[in-house]
């Protein structure tokens, strides 16, 4: 049992109803029940409150436990009982951490922590459970609810059948949320972590979906419809994404309506990044990354079978602002004239290799005015379609004008 953290929650109980209650003297109270006398904390914990509350003729200020609540009713900063289903576990981020996961009831879902210290049962996925004394906090914008070492867990028999809300990703806030959704792009995986990330889309929107590596987990297939329960709806710098790791994945059939979730931005393509041209991709199943010039992938070492790919990597400008744009294969090859046998042939063929393919990319088109459409992940755009704008010497002047007067 911890006793500081124990008593300093009670003190704070106390608190609340106006009356002081030094944390230090509760600390001793509750160490001389459980280490003189034998006392389990929990009926330690009972028994210090009681007396407290008899001492300040405090009507209300109740037991350890708290208010029973209903999940979508928990406010951070309160300490709750609760009744609710392990509807999925996760793998815990640290070893102060025993378990991690999703509870759920009738009313909604939430994530949960159970810290190691505090000795707690093994919660099973699929139980019900009566979380007495539980503290709820909030993480990343979204409601928590943390086991410590005086919460009380009791296994419940309930037959009650959940039904998680479907929500349009539109409407999705930092929290747990369920969707039925189309996956319409898979991206380059960008950590040694990670086994997917993407873009999900239904009819009202477009969101990043990303599922990292665990005993279980696979991938989803694009152009599919799935029914994900029980995601984790992340936020980070304004822009929200779903962690799938929580989720429990129900393949469905058929198609559904989805928003492109596209925008347009036109200017002139002032720079091109290394990185561009042709280059050449890690062939394992699931992995994509892009190879250094030994051929090296960081996860899968030396892949002499590599695939090649070709794609533009840059910056429009407009004369105010500038968006970092990624142009794909099937638009380089648009833009350039250059399909990718032809870059693989020039680059095969050539003494500067690869080199030669990225200096004819950026010859013909850096500084050429581009109206592209696409996504928005992660501040850049995703292009999926690019025209080529016949030149405009009013707006070029502009730009040099522009340049001049910050010089």
């Amino acid at each position: 049992m911890d006793y500081s953290d124990t008593a300093d929650r009670i003190s704070q109980k106390v608190k609340a109803k106006g009356h002081e209650a030094d944390p230090a003297k509760i600390e001793g109270k509750l160490r001389r029940l459980v280490e003189e006398f034998g006392v389990p904390p929990a009926e330690a914990e009972r028994t210090v409150m009681s007396e407290i509350a008899r001492e300040f003729s405090l009507n209300g200020l109740g037991t350890a436990a708290g208010e029973e609540k209903s999940l979508n009713s928990l406010l951070p900063g309160e300490w709750a009982t609760v009744e609710a289903k392990v509807v999925s576990l996760t793998s815990a981020p640290s070893p102060a951490i025993a378990q991690s996961g999703i509870l759920a009831d009738t009313t909604g879902a939430i994530r949960f922590v159970v810290w190691t210290k505090a000795n707690a049962p093994i919660l099973e996925d699929g139980k019900w459970y009566r979380f007495e004394s539980a503290v709820v906090d909030e993480y990343r914008g979204s409601v928590n609810l943390k086991i410590h070492s005086g919460t009380v867990i009791r296994e419940i028999s309930r037959d009650t059948v959940l039904s998680p809300r479907v929500t349009p990703i539109a409407d999705l806030v930092p929290g747990i949320g369920s969707v039925k959704a189309k996956v319409i792009q898979e991206w380059d995986v960008t950590h040694d972590r990670m086994l997917q990330s993407g873009l999900l889309a239904d009819e009202t929107g477009t969101m990043k979906f990303v599922i990292w590596k665990e005993e279980g987990r696979e991938q989803l297939v694009p152009g599919k419809v799935y029914s994900l329960y029980y995601a984790v709806v992340d936020e980070y710098s304004g822009r929200y994404s779903l962690n799938l790791n929580s989720a429990t994945v129900v393949p469905e059939e058929g198609d559904i309506p989805v928003s492109s979730g596209d925008t347009r931005f036109t200017g002139a393509l002032v720079h091109i990044a290394p990185g561009s041209g042709l280059i050449k991709r890690c062939p394992v199943e699931g992995c994509n990354r892009v190879l250094s010039r030994q051929n090296y992938c960081p996860v899968h070492e030396i892949q002499p079978g590599f695939n090649y790919d070709l794609r533009i990597k840059g910056w429009l400008d407009d004369g105010k602002v500038t968006r970092e744009v990624l142009i794909q294969r099937e638009v380089t090859e648009q833009l350039t004239g250059m399909s990718i046998e032809q870059a693989r042939e020039l680059a095969e063929n050539n003494p500067l290799g690869m080199d030669e393919v990225f200096l004819r990319v950026r010859d013909r088109i850096l500084g050429r005015y581009l109206s592209c459409t696409g996504r928005e992940i992660d501040f850049r755009m995703l292009v999926n379609s690019c025209d080529l704008l016949p030149f405009n010497a009013e707006e070029t002047a502009s730009l040099l004008n522009r340049a001049g007067g910050s010089s």
